[in-house]
């Protein structure tokens, strides 16, 4: 049951560098440090009440939380260079 609170708590902290963070880079952070804590959840849960199939599901999360994470920084690390390129042709 601690094990829980402690990640209600790590989780809130986490919501809120995703909310309030000052660049996309801290949100995106957030964004893959409330996905690595939901793993977590879901594997404790599978430990307690002795659900192993729970464990796939948790292996399909973490790879699909990953790929979208890379193809986010992707997608905003290109749309940054874009801008840089637009700023210096005076477009």
């Amino acid at each position: 049951m601690i094990v829980f609170w402690i990640l209600a708590v790590l989780l809130s902290a986490y919501i809120t560098r995703a909310f309030m963070g000052p660049t996309i880079w801290d949100r995106l952070l957030g964004l893959n440090l409330i996905a690595s804590k939901v793993i977590v959840l879901i594997i404790v849960v599978a430990s307690i009440y002795d659900m192993s199939f729970l464990l796939d599901f948790a292996i399909i999360y973490a790879l699909s939380g990953f790929i979208g994470i890379i193809f986010l920084a992707l997608f905003f690390s290109k749309s940054r260079l874009d801008k840089k390129r637009e700023k210096k042709d005076g477009h």
